[in-house]
């Protein structure tokens, strides 16, 4: 669940977005407030904000945002008294509110607006509103039992981590597989294992290193494998019997349809690497 808050003057507008009913807004909580249009719930908190002339920011609006997973399964009831817990984790106290749930989109959330003026007349402190806002829609997730944004956080980083061992044992694969020898074959036979890598190009046109694109996920060599730089995937395929790089210049590669250039600090350590390999063979190592 994510939680923004910030304190707001325009208070008809921004309750009157809240209200729209091309949104399928609709009301599930009300608190001291008789009027029904926004022009009239206006006027009511207005009527309370002239008790304070120093506050100009006079409204507090939040958005609550449950996972779309835990919104699929919230009633009208349910997201009451998310507001209301979100309200109690934000010591807010006995204040004129109203709250709207939109579900115009896959993605279900709620707009609470809060007068920021009691009835003795004084201004909720608003410090560090938005992290507050927060911590309050995380303590609210746990203490109702829904999804909170550290374990969204912790599924995506397990997944990813699944994903990054699973694009490494297909490099492995190919590696094993197809003994591609050169930059151009390894990137047609990552592809018929099922993973799509990108070259990274700069304005120079010379080649920076590759992206890794395998199931709505991309990611950099480097955050891939130690060993998916540019630099170790070119030493792998150097070493591979009959290499068509010691036959090159290492300074323009063939890629696909287009030439590229390495660094030169990239072509030195990869001719440095291939005649290595080649004194090594030829002394019977």
């Amino acid at each position: 669940m994510i939680g923004k808050g910030k304190s707001i003057s325009h208070t008809r507008a921004s309750m009157s977005y809240g209200w729209n009913q091309e949104k399928e807004a609709e009301i599930i909580l009300k608190e001291y407030l008789y009027g029904e249009t926004p022009a009239e719930i206006t006027e009511e908190f207005k009527m309370i904000q002239d008790q304070n002339h120093h506050c100009k920011k006079n409204t507090l609006s939040f958005v609550i945002s449950p996972t779309i997973e835990d919104g699929k399964k919230l009633n009208t009831k349910e997201l009451e008294n998310i507001t209301r817990q979100f309200i109690k984790e934000m010591a807010i106290g006995e204040r004129q509110a109203i709250a709207f749930v939109h579900q115009d989109k896959e993605h279900k959330h709620i707009h609470l607006y809060v007068n920021r003026i009691d009835f003795k007349g004084q201004a909720y402190n608003d410090s560090f509103i938005g992290k507050r806002s927060q911590q309050a829609a995380e303590r609210t997730a746990e203490h109702l039992g829904l999804t909170t944004v550290k374990q969204v956080q912790m599924e995506k980083e397990f997944n990813q981590s699944e994903i990054q061992a699973e694009i490494k044992r297909r490099h492995d694969l190919t590696m094993k597989q197809f003994q591609p020898k050169s930059f151009d074959d390894y990137l047609k036979a990552m592809e018929t294992n099922g993973v799509k890598v990108i070259p990274t190009i700069n304005n120079q046109n010379k080649l920076q290193g590759f992206r890794f694109e395998f199931d709505g996920h991309n990611l950099k060599g480097s955050e891939v494998h130690r060993q998916m730089s540019l630099g170790n995937i070119g030493k792998q395929i150097a070493g591979i019997e009959g290499n068509s790089m010691s036959k090159e210049n290492l300074n323009t590669i063939q890629l696909a349809d287009k030439v590229v250039d390495l660094t030169p600090n990239m072509a030195l350590k990869l001719t440095k690497f291939i005649i290595k390999k080649t004194v090594q063979k030829g002394i019977g190592y």
